[in-house]
Order: structure tokens, then C-alpha cells, then sequence
């Protein structure tokens, strides 16, 4: 391998969204020159959102903007920006082995996971075209765009019924659409959702079809299917929330970290430390309870700071420069 090809840091950061970009401002800060990996999609699921007015400091904010502006910070700081997805990690011991798509191997002394986590959409046609335009996978980010306005929720668990319920303070009508019988969401979740006046549930129904306005810039109706029957049915929607679930990016680390029944990486308590010394996870990586970019980018410092602090305590496993 040329030298070329191989990179040595005292902090690798594999991610680039609020979690990743914020451990690299930190890492920067600390002096440990980190190297961030940007992935596939850098600036994570921001970069679809549209409109975020719950950024702490920013009463509107577009995420792509906000975005770049976290990614002029870190290339402002010094931080090496690798524009490559890693391909395959090795954490049996230290210094840690990433392996890129190009080839290039990056070797480090600790390293922060912040490869996020990608809602499950519906496969529909207009999915992907209409997202940020009617269509969204978060409530607690686009609910208060639908205002007075008529939305679908897609989903029979406690995150569908949660963001049932959540936007019930914005929305003048909510569907939920399940395509059972009943609803896998916790008796508690249930019974809020059974008394708001304002909700209207759709049982073993699946969303078939979405029916953009004239000009197709929005979301303007939602066709579900009725299972047993075959019947459709048009529900004039201005937003439809997917919340079948997330699958949290952690398919590079599953066998060498810990990890839930769902992927989601488990750290120590009140800390962002794997069950792997040195190694770090923030973001949505390990939180399927608040999935917010603020929550996120807090991880995101968290984990530098452990980084800093496991650093100092341990020594350089191998001398700069040594054979890959």
C-alpha cells in the first residue's frame, strides 16, 4: 500500500451529520486533528429536510443550509474531510482499521460512529419526489408547517401513535392509517390517541398511492386500500408522516460492538462509550427515542470529549509511520 493510500489520526469520525460534524468541531478543538469520513449522503438526513425552526439560534433555517454551514466550520478548523464511504471496519484491536471504498485505509486511535440512521419509507412512486414537500418521516421537525391543515400518519406502533398525537397540536385533522386490526402502540399511547376528537383511524388499510397538487409541487391526497375488501379510498392530505420505523447505519460494526434487538449501538449510561475501549457512538446510531439534530449534535460533543479524555490515558498503540 502507498503511502498515499493509508491516513493515521488520534480521532476518526465515520458520519457527517450534526453528530459527526460536531464531535470533528470538538476533536478540532482538542487538538487531535480528526479525520471525518463524509459517507454516502453527507450531512445526513437534514440535507432533505426542508424548513428547521427548532435549531437552537436559527428561528428558520433550510437543513441544507444549515448543514454546510456545520461543514465550512469543521474545513475551517483544519478537520480532512474525506469525501469516500468506508467499506469495512476492524475494532479487535487498536489502533482501529477502516478500509474506504477507494482502497485507502485510515488507522486510528479512537473513533466516533455517527453514521446515523434512515427512516423506512413506502416504496410509493411519488415518495421520494414529494418529501420535504408534504411528505415527511418526523413530526417533531415538520409538524407545525401543517397548521390547520389535514395530515395522514402511516403506522400501528408507539412512534406512529406518538406522532399522532404530537400533531394533533398543529394539524386541524389527523388519519392514522394501520393496516391491522389493531395497534401495536402501548395501552397508555392508545388511549390518548382513542380520545382526541380530532383523530380518525383507518384499520387494516395500506397507503397504495400519493396524488399530487395540479402543478405537483405538494402532496394534495393519499389513496389507501382497504385489505379485506380491495376498495380504495382518496383522503385529501396536505402531509403524510411515515412512521413505520428506523434502521439505525450500523451494519459495519455489527459483531464488534454491542448493540440492541434493533441494531441501535448501547452505551454506557450518561456516556457515548461502546463496549469497545476507544470507540464512541452519537447520534442516531444509539438514540431511537429522540432522533432530533440538536439531541444529536449534543452526542456529537459528548463523544469527543470521551475520545479526549480515553486518549490522554492511553498511549499511541503504535509508532507514527509503521506498516499497514
Amino acid at each position: 500500500m502507498s503511502a498515499s493510500q493509508l491516513r493515521q489520526t488520534r480521532l476518526l469520525i465515520i458520519g457527517s451529520g450534526p453528530a459527526g460534524y460536531t464531535a470533528a468541531i470538538y476533536g478540532a478543538r482538542a487538538a487531535l486533528a480528526p479525520v471525518l469520513v463524509q459517507g454516502l449522503q453527507p450531512g445526513g438526513q437534514l440535507m432533505i429536510t426542508t424548513d428547521v425552526e427548532n435549531w437552537p439560534g436559527d428561528a428558520h433555517v433550510l437543513g441544507p443550509d444549515l448543514m454546510a454551514r456545520m461543514e465550512a466550520q469543521v474545513r475551517g478548523l483544519g478537520v480532512e474531510l474525506v469525501a469516500d464511504v468506508v467499506a469495512s471496519v476492524d475494532l479487535s484491536q487498536r489502533p482501529f482499521r477502516a478500509e474506504l471504498d477507494s482502497g485507502a485505509v485510515i488507522r486510528a486511535e479512537s473513533l466516533v460512529i455517527a453514521t446515523g440512521a434512515t427512516a423506512r419509507w413506502l416504496g410509493l412512486p411519488e415518495e421520494e419526489r414529494l418529501r420535504g414537500r408534504g411528505v415527511s418521516a418526523c413530526a417533531t421537525c415538520d409538524g407545525f408547517f401543517f397548521r390547520g391543515k389535514e395530515v395522514v400518519v402511516v403506522g400501528g406502533g408507539n412512534s406512529a401513535v406518538e406522532e399522532a398525537l404530537f400533531l394533533t397540536n398543529f394539524a386541524a385533522r389527523v388519519t392514522l392509517v394501520h393496516r391491522r386490526d389493531h395497534l401495536r402502540a402501548d395501552r397508555t399511547n392508545q388511549a390518548r390517541l382513542f380520545a382526541s376528537p380530532k383523530v380518525e383511524v383507518v384499520w387494516n388499510a395500506v397507503v397504495e398511492r400519493l396524488e399530487a397538487t395540479a402543478d405537483g409541487g405538494s402532496l394534495a391526497a393519499v389513496h389507501v386500500r382497504d385489505l379485506p375488501s380491495g376498495a380504495t379510498r382518496r383522503l385529501a392530505a396536505d402531509g403524510l408522516f411515515v412512521a413505520i420505523g428506523h434502521d439505525p447505519a450500523t451494519g459495519l460494526f455489527r459483531g464488534q460492538v454491542e448493540m440492541d434487538a434493533d441494531g441501535y449501538i448501547l452505551t454506557r449510561p450518561d456516556s457515548t462509550a461502546t463496549s469497545v475501549p476507544g470507540v464512541f457512538a452519537a447520534g442516531d446510531v444509539r438514540d431511537k427515542v429522540f432522533r432530533q439534530a440538536v439531541t444529536s449534535a449534543g452526542m456529537g460533543c459528548m463523544a469527543a470529549l470521551e475520545a479526549e479524555r480515553f486518549l490522554a490515558g492511553h498511549a499511541a498503540p503504535v509508532p507514527l509511520g509503521a506498516a499497514a
